[in-house]
């Protein structure tokens, strides 16, 4: 079993042989500091700082005095089965076929939640110049509601998914392309399910 914070640094004080009592006061606190949080387990947790100067001068890893487990740098954003037609809608098939590694800073700077995320491809002209065919969208599955400004959605419809740009209007929603060669529908909010906004677009030069 692991040692607490508490027995991992009574442990190195006394390989160090240096008193708790000294430690507390290199650290700017009273004599009996680290003694009660040794003994009696307060403070619960150290602070950072005072776990960054205690782990330097014992020469111990910060993690043995509590320090948390670093953050990954990238976040498994599940890849769907499902390809977004940008045209007529394909056979939804939201099935996880992988994961895909992204940078967690690019999930913030989209504003998506790690477990909001997920990667689809796109299919189709419709709505091209913004997207092109083979595309792939990271989609935020918790932003479902289109706004009047407008903006792109990946639907569904029936049993076909297809990404467009949504645009409300009270109870109904204009269904855009921005092929100007695509006809605008505008439909009962109710007969479509929105899936996600798409936030952010990547593509493959």
């Amino acid at each position: 079993m692991d040692d607490t914070p508490q027995q991992a640094l009574a442990q190195a004080a006394r390989t160090r042989g240096v008193a708790l009592s000294a430690l507390s006061r290199m650290l700017g606190r009273n004599q009996a500091y680290l003694g009660q949080f040794v003994n009696r387990g307060t403070p619960r947790l150290l602070p950072e700082r005072e776990r960054r100067m205690l782990a330097d001068f014992l020469a111990i890893d910060e993690a043995v005095l509590g320090a948390p487990a670093p953050v990954s740098e990238e976040v498994a954003v599940p890849w769907l089965a499902v390809t977004a037609a940008a045209g007529r809608g394909r056979i939804a098939d939201e099935r996880v076929i992988r994961t895909e590694p992204l940078p967690r800073a690019a999930l913030r700077a989209a504003g998506i939640a790690a477990n909001d995320a997920s990667l689809i491809g796109v299919a189709g002209d419709s709505m091209a110049p913004t997207l092109r065919d083979g595309d792939r969208l990271l989609v935020d599955r918790a932003a479902r509601r289109p706004g009047a400004r407008g903006a792109i959605y990946v639907l569904r419809r029936g049993e076909t998914v297809a990404v467009k740009r949504l645009v409300a209007h009270g109870a109904e929603v204009e269904i855009r392309s921005d092929n100007p060669l695509w006809p605008v529908e505008r439909v009962d909010a109710a007969g479509i399910e929105v899936i996600g906004r798409a936030r952010l677009l990547l593509r493959r030069l």
